[in-house]
């Protein structure tokens, strides 16, 4: 499994196991969530993708309750949440509205109370899930500081976030952001032309691609792009989705695909996508698939 220097003492293994659906699997014991875990150790796969607001804010519990029940876990994982999505279900539940808050008083609490909810004594990333149109950079910048300094978190990062958003945020922090996880796949193809990766790849910035299977589509959908995906799977022994992972990984900013299925056999299988070999050519079949046409 690639391994992505993140800071100079922390590094992602490049497939990312995404827990977004962990809580609404019809198995959420322990002893099934720890399985998912080592079917992912098992392959190299040791970053793990969380949010507060995960599940209606209850993912991190889940999480939590395996890690509890078994500690040499945790010290095999580099686990990545967010905050700032308040959301009016679970713990905000009297919430009028679903709105962001990128506060120094938020974030604070976020940090805490995933940190209970998980059982951990840091996090390895803390990512600000979506940004945020109030946000002062001022305090939210030195909010994440405060973060890193007190080991609370390892490193910190945004999620979502234009060029100019990540700019904003940056010069106001000591410390750097690390990474920026947004949607890239072979049906969301926007970032790789609207500045959103160049501007990433330029400064070396790990990226990480949420819905790298386009939210399911490209596991189920039947079109164009779909069947030039099965060909290529078809000459490659594999299954659609690992064409889909390798589409993401062909490129050379070395991003970062978060990869959430609740299935022990898919999950097991998430490594294929290292199996397979996409060519400059077979990259742009797929590409022109997703334009619609050829490019210009």
């Amino acid at each position: 499994m690639p391994r992505i220097q993140i800071t100079p003492d922390l590094s992602f293994s490049q497939l990312v196991y995404g827990m977004w659906r962990i809580g609404d699997d019809t198995d959420t014991s322990a002893a099934h969530v720890a399985a998912k875990i080592h079917a992912c150790l098992a392959q190299g796969i040791t970053t793990f993708d969380q949010a507060d607001i995960y599940g209606g804010y209850t993912a991190e519990d889940v999480l939590g309750v395996a890690l509890k029940a078994d500690p040499s876990l945790r010290p095999q994982m580099e686990i990545v949440t967010k905050c700032d999505i308040v959301a009016p279900m679970g713990r905000y539940a009297d919430s009028k509205c679903k709105y962001y808050d990128t506060t120094r008083a938020h974030i604070a609490s976020s940090v805490d109370l995933s940190l209970a909810a998980m059982g951990t004594d840091y996090v390895d990333l803390l990512l600000i899930h979506r940004p945020d149109p109030l946000m002062d950079h001022h305090e939210t910048g030195a909010a994440l500081d405060e973060m890193v300094k007190s080991g609370k978190v390892r490193a910190v990062g945004v999620s979502n976030f234009r060029p100019y958003d990540w700019e904003l945020l940056q010069s106001a922090m000591t410390e750097k952001l690390v990474t920026n996880q947004i949607e890239i796949s072979a049906s969301a193809i926007a970032p790789f032309t609207n500045g959103d990766i160049a501007f990433h790849q330029r400064h070396g910035h790990a990226m990480m691609a949420w819905s790298p299977l386009g939210g399911g589509d490209l596991m189920t959908g039947q079109n164009a792009l779909t069947d030039r995906m099965d060909e290529i799977a078809r000459d490659q022994g594999v299954d659609r989705a690992a064409v889909a992972v390798a589409f993401l990984l062909r490129h050379p900013s070395k991003i970062l695909p978060v990869l959430g299925t609740n299935n022990l056999d898919r999950i097991a299988r998430l490594s294929d996508a290292l199996k397979v070999t996409i060519s400059r050519q077979d990259w742009f079949y797929l590409y022109e698939s997703a334009l619609g046409a050829e490019v210009p």
